[in-house]
């Protein structure tokens, strides 16, 4: 769900206390959407992420560094220039508005004091960032409006801020239980009760007003003709509860799960009852905590997927190119099955040639093949002789069974391909840094699917990227590493494990190498359970149950000669199956 503004006056409350006194000891931005903002105070190092993605605007303390680019963006390098260094004063939000600003004492270039405002406006694909100074005037943004792209508000350097064009709704706290009954009844009565608020009160998110509507009715939607006068006092009790619940600031931070798959599914400041146990509702420590669990994961996975799309849509051209050209291979091959109709009619000729002609377009001769010796009409070439036309038929016979051998290996290669694309696509979603992506491209390179043009390092040769696998560590202690990419599925299986370690992989579905360190010890039946279950996780059946996982020792893995990166081959094996929890295996993470 977006962040409304009601639940942005929880988060902003929640920063003000925090950052309040604190100063600003670095500024980077990771992404073309995020800043993350260093701060130090008396609670010791935060940092402060702010990200306006049109899907994911929010603010929030996040735990983990971001991985950073080689030269920071303008935007970041006006940031150092002004802000670093600068002493928080407050953190506040304009009257039920989804934007929060960021108040700072700091000096000029002179270095005289003065205030400086960083603006942040988390409203959708309008989000923005803007730095302004003492007087109001903007000194820059993230992204920069102008009149082009909007004619009613240029948001360029040198202007005088001005807020966001105001909506035609109501201040939800300057309305009261009864105007707002009131209103409800003389409003168009097929209108439902959830997006008549919504139409009517300012900062509120659809989740909110479906929440109002239960509680007044026992309807999530229930129309505006079906209130009973019952209902529309009872609508006037709710909300001025939830305005005493605002004003008294008892918010709490809650997240939604879904009760089937334990699915993050939405979050929210106040208890949700409109479910009725279709959802599982989590309170949390803090609103940061909350946003983090909500918006952390997903925006990980979309900031991959955005910068990987040159490499997935290369990889899926490829796959595609490949299957089209395995389908036309095999209907040829379906073809030169028939070749023995070819030399059996070259045979009926040569039987025949006393009977026929030069010029003859088709001739009816005996079948000698068949036990009844039937009459068959066989087609000849007008332009050849019987002789001509009999011999024209063996070579048809010849290629076809020369294109069946070329065409059976031209096919199984073609296979092998194939797969290799399939577990890239696989992988492809196991990146999560911008090494893994570089090593990802350095493998793809070497295997030809990427031309060296392609590659965005067009400066000669390099070192090879260096990244690091996925690793875990049992319950009871022992290490597990899952390789992101083929590149270092081969390295850990061939190059980094000992040979009494223990090799897993799921059974016939594309998925990451992994190792069980066993350092000479025997593994328990716990470490070995959950060395499975991670290599299910890193898998294409990862949302499956019961996945089958082959493991057996190192020493028994071995790689075909001219074999693709990650192909691997093994016969002494046995089979786990088992179903990844994925709360279980990132409470085992390391890194």
């Amino acid at each position: 769900m977006p962040l409304d503004a009601i639940c942005l006056g929880a988060v902003t409350n929640e920063l003000n206390t925090v950052l309040t006194g604190c100063r600003i000891e670095k500024v980077y931005q990771p992404d073309r959407d995020e800043i993350v903002i260093q701060t130090r105070g008396q609670g010791g190092a935060r940092r402060l992420l702010v990200s306006i993605a049109a899907g994911t605007p929010r603010v929030h303390f996040i735990e983990t560094a971001r991985e950073n680019p080689a030269v920071p963006p303008m935007f970041c390098m006006l940031l150092r220039k002004h802000v670093q260094g600068a002493k928080i004063a407050a953190v506040t939000q304009p009257a039920v508005e989804r934007m929060l600003s960021i108040e700072l004492d700091t000096t000029d270039e002179m270095g005289v004091a003065c205030k400086k405002h960083l603006i942040c406006e988390l409203m959708g694909k309008h989000s923005n960032v803007v730095l302004c100074g003492e007087d109001n005037r903007i000194i820059d943004a993230m992204r920069r409006v102008d009149g082009d792209l909007s004619g009613k508000r240029q948001v360029l350097p040198g202007l005088f801020y001005r807020m966001p064009p105001a909506q035609d709704k109501h201040d939800p706290f300057a309305v009261s239980g009864v105007g707002l009954a009131a209103a409800a009844a003389q409003a168009d009565g097929e209108q439902t009760l959830d997006r008549f608020l919504l139409n009517t009160l300012l900062g509120f998110s659809p989740l909110l007003c479906r929440e109002l509507a239960f509680r007044a009715t026992g309807d999530t939607a229930k129309p505006l003709g079906m209130l009973s006068d019952e209902e529309r006092n009872r609508l006037a009790k709710v909300y001025d509860d939830f305005l005493a619940y605002i004003e008294e600031e008892r918010w709490k931070p809650f997240l939604l799960t879904k009760s089937e798959d334990s699915a993050v599914f939405d979050f929210t400041f106040l208890p949700v009852t409109q479910y009725e146990g279709l959802m599982n509702v989590t309170q949390y420590e803090s609103f940061s905590s909350l946003l983090a669990a909500f918006f952390e994961k997903k925006g990980r996975v979309e900031r991959m997927m955005r910068r990987s799309s040159d490499l997935h849509k290369a990889v899926v051209n490829a796959r595609d190119r490949l299957a089209r050209k395995l389908s036309a291979q095999k209907k040829e091959l379906a073809g030169a099955h028939d070749r023995e109709k070819y030399k059996r009619t070259g045979e009926l000729i040569t039987a025949n040639l006393y009977q026929l002609e030069k010029g003859m377009n088709k001739a009816k001769v005996i079948d000698y093949y068949n036990k009844d010796c039937p009459e068959v009409e066989i087609s000849l070439d007008v332009r050849l002789t019987p002789q001509q036309n009999a011999q024209k038929y063996f070579k048809l016979y010849t290629k076809s069974k020369t294109a069946e051998e070329v065409l059976t290996e031209q096919i199984r290669q073609g296979s092998i391909e194939l797969d290799y694309l399939e577990s890239v696509l696989v992988q492809l979603g196991e990146a999560e840094t911008e090494r893994d992506l570089a090593q990802l491209r350095e493998e793809l390179t070497l295997s030809g699917v990427l031309s060296a043009k392609q590659t965005r390092n067009k400066k000669g040769r390099q070192k090879p990227v260096q990244a690091k696998p996925f690793h875990y560590r049992t319950t009871d202690g022992f290490d597990i590493f899952a390789g992101k990419n083929n590149l270092q599925n081969d390295l850990l299986t061939l190059k980094t494990a000992f040979k009494s370690d223990i090799w897993f992989h799921t059974q016939k579905i594309h998925g990451s190498h992994v190792i069980l360190v066993t350092d000479g010890r025997e593994p328990t039946e716990q470490a070995m359970t959950e060395a499975a279950m991670v290599a299910a996780y890193h898998s294409k059946a990862r949302s499956s149950s019961m996945v089958p996982v082959d493991y057996t020792q190192v020493r028994q893995v071995k790689k075909p000669a001219g074999a693709k990166p990650g192909m691997v081959i093994y016969h002494v094996y046995q089979t786990a199956y088992v179903t990844p929890d994925e709360t279980v295996i990132e409470k085992l993470r390391i890194e």
